[in-house]
């Protein structure tokens, strides 16, 4: 597979903070097609105190000591999680903008980077307790407005109206739908 050299066109934004707060990393998986391609999500376990329990998300984790760099967490992760091997099977292709956001059990900053990946392996998932699903979504359905939509939800503020992506009865929102808005305006 050829590489994706048009997510070379921007410079992804690093946070400055990032090596003082929590650190997770996210490996967004790309493969080619008959039509565009497609990107791999999977959709989270329900797991008790887990506010983002069944949402639709891009395999990772936060990184561990062992871990060489947010590439490597990725990675490390995605196959932990997946199956898929990454090391053997996925062609590092760019790193996207870091995504600020929470830790779900404190109400703690963490920095989420996220790596893209062309996948050029088999599509045998093992998922483990993490992952319910995994699914491939074509980008042409991904970059469709008449596909986008709006997800109300209830906060301790009040009422809010967030953009989303639904498919086959999952919701892309949150994180997982602006870095896929992110990895599609590159193109």
């Amino acid at each position: 597979m050829p590489p994706l050299t048009w997510l070379n066109r921007a410079r992804p934004q690093k946070l400055p903070f990032r090596r003082r707060v929590t650190r997770a990393a996210v490996a967004l998986i790309y493969r080619g097609g008959i039509t565009e391609g497609e990107l791999f999500f999977i959709q989270r376990a329900h797991r008790p105190g887990d506010p983002w329990s069944g949402d639709m998300a891009f395999p990772g984790g936060r990184l561990q000591t062992g871990d060489t760099s947010s590439r490597d967490t990725a990675m490390r992760e995605t196959v932990e999680e997946t199956g898929l091997d990454l090391y053997q099977s996925g062609h590092y292709q760019a790193r996207l903008t870091d995504r600020l956001t929470r830790h779900h059990s404190r109400w703690r900053p963490m920095v989420v980077t996220p790596h893209v990946f062309a996948w050029q392996g088999d599509d045998v998932l093992r998922l483990n307790h993490e992952a319910r699903h995994g699914v491939w979504i074509p980008l042409d359905y991904l970059s469709n407005p008449d596909n986008r939509s709006t997800l109300a939800l209830r906060t301790p503020v009040g009422r809010v109206t967030l953009p989303c992506c639904r498919y086959q009865g999952y919701c892309i929102w949150g994180l997982s739908y602006r870095m896929t808005v992110e990895f599609l305006g590159r193109r």
